[in-house]
C-alpha cells in the first residue's frame, strides 16, 4: 500500500507534540481529487490547532495546515470540475473542518480547491488566504467611503495583506512596527508610513500624519491598550476593527471610550472569517478576487521563509516566539528533491 508523510498531534500541546508520521495515500472516492502537495502553509491557527485553544477544533489524532497548493494527481469516480495534472489551491475554509494540510497529498470534495493560474507561484498561493480575509475585513463597514487606515503590526502576515489589499484601493496606509527590521518590511510591502508600536504615543502620531482628522479605519489585531489607541485615532464616523486580542482583551472599557469620543460617532467590530463560514458564494468570491489580484501583480506574497515538512516543530518555535517574518512554508520530500 503506498504511504505518505504527514505531521500529526495525538494531544495538543508545544511544538514537540507534532510528530512526522507515515500514513497510507489518501485514495480519492466518487466526486473527490487528491492534491499532492507542492507548498503548505503554516500559521496561527496552525498553532491553535497544535495547543488545543482553536475554536474550531479537528478531531484528535490531527493533522494541522489550512493553506496547500499543489496538483491534482488523482481523481475520484464522477469528477468532472477539475483534471489531473491541473494546478490548484486548498483551503481548509472550503472543507468540513480544519487542518488537513501538513501532509504530502489530501483528499478534497472537487469543488473545494480554486484553480491556480500559472502567473502565482506554489509558495506565494499559501498566503493567498490572508489576502482574502484582508478583502473581507476591508468591506466589513459595508465599503464606506474611506480614504485612510491605521494598521498595528504591520509586519504581521494578515496585516500585510491588508497593508497591500489597502494601498491598491487608495487608501493612505499607516502602520506601526515594534522594531527597525519589521519597519523595514512594512515600508517594503507597502506601508506609506511606519511609526512606533507604542500606543501612548499612537494618537497623536496619527493625528500628525492626517493633519488632525484621524484614520477612517483602523483593524488592530494586539489589543490591550493598542486597541483604545486606535480608538482614539479614528476620525468623524470611523471604524476600529478587532480581528484577534494577542495581548490580551482592550486595556479599559470600550463603551466608556466610545462615549467619551461621543462627537465623533464611532462604530467597533470584532471580525471572524468564520462568519461566512455559511455563505459559500461571498467566501468562494472573495478567494477568486484575491487570486485575481495577485495574478495580475496588483498585491504581492511577501518572501517566504521555506522549511522541510519535518521541521514543522521548528516552524512552530519561530511562529510562538513572534520572530516571523513573511510566510512560512512547508515543503514535502518529494518538492525538495527537483
Amino acid at each position: 500500500m503506498p504511504t505518505m508523510k504527514a505531521i500529526q498531534l495525538e494531544a495538543p500541546g508545544g511544538p514537540d507534540v507534532l510528530q512526522l508520521v507515515e500514513l497510507p495515500l489518501p485514495q480519492p472516492q466518487a466526486g473527490e481529487v487528491r492534491v499532492k502537495a507542492m507548498a503548505i502553509g503554516a500559521g496561527g491557527p496552525d498553532v491553535l490547532i497544535r495547543n488545543g485553544t482553536y475554536k474550531w477544533m479537528p478531531p484528535m489524532p490531527a493533522i494541522p495546515g489550512n493553506e496547500m497548493a499543489g496538483v491534482v494527481d488523482a481523481v475520484g469516480p464522477g469528477v468532472t470540475a477539475l483534471r489531473v495534472g491541473q494546478r490548484v489551491f486548498v483551503s481548509a475554509r472550503e472543507l468540513k473542518q480544519r487542518g488537513g494540510c501538513y501532509a504530502e497529498a489530501i483528499c478534497v470534495p472537487e469543488a473545494a480547491p480554486f484553480v491556480l493560474p500559472d502567473a502565482i507561484r506554489f509558495e506565494d498561493a499559501v498566503s493567498l488566504g490572508n489576502f482574502q480575509l484582508a478583502l473581507a475585513m476591508l468591506s466589513s463597514n459595508g465599503n464606506s467611503p474611506a480614504a485612510s487606515v491605521l494598521i498595528p503590526g504591520a509586519a504581521g502576515g494578515v496585516a500585510t495583506a491588508l497593508v497591500q489589499v489597502a494601498r491598491d484601493r487608495g487608501l493612505h496606509v499607516i502602520g506601526t512596527a515594534s522594531t527597525p527590521e519589521k519597519k523595514d518590511f512594512a515600508l517594503a510591502n507597502g506601508a506609506h508610513e511606519v511609526i512606533e508600536s507604542d500606543p501612548q504615543g499612537l494618537t497623536e502620531k496619527v493625528m500628525q500624519l492626517t493633519g488632525g482628522r484621524g484614520v477612517d479605519l483602523a483593524f488592530d489585531h494586539l489589543g490591550g491598550a493598542h486597541f483604545i489607541a486606535c480608538l482614539r485615532a479614528l476620525a468623524p464616523f470611523g471604524m476600529a476593527v478587532s480581528y484577534n486580542i494577542v495581548t490580551g482583551p482592550p486595556a479599559g472599557d470600550v463603551f466608556e471610550e466610545l462615549r467619551k469620543l461621543l462627537g465623533k460617532s464611532l462604530a467597533v467590530r470584532t471580525f471572524s472569517i468564520h462568519a461566512i463560514d455559511a455563505d459559500a458564494a461571498q467566501r468562494r468570491g472573495l478567494m477568486e478576487s484575491a487570486i485575481a489580484l495577485m495574478a495580475a501583480g496588483r498585491v504581492r506574497a511577501p518572501k517566504a521563509a521555506l522549511f522541510a515538512l519535518e521541521d514543522a516543530r521548528r516552524v512552530h518555535e519561530l511562529l510562538d516566539s513572534g520572530g516571523m517574518l513573511g510566510k512560512s512554508v512547508l515543503l514535502p520530500p518529494a518538492v525538495r528533491g527537483r
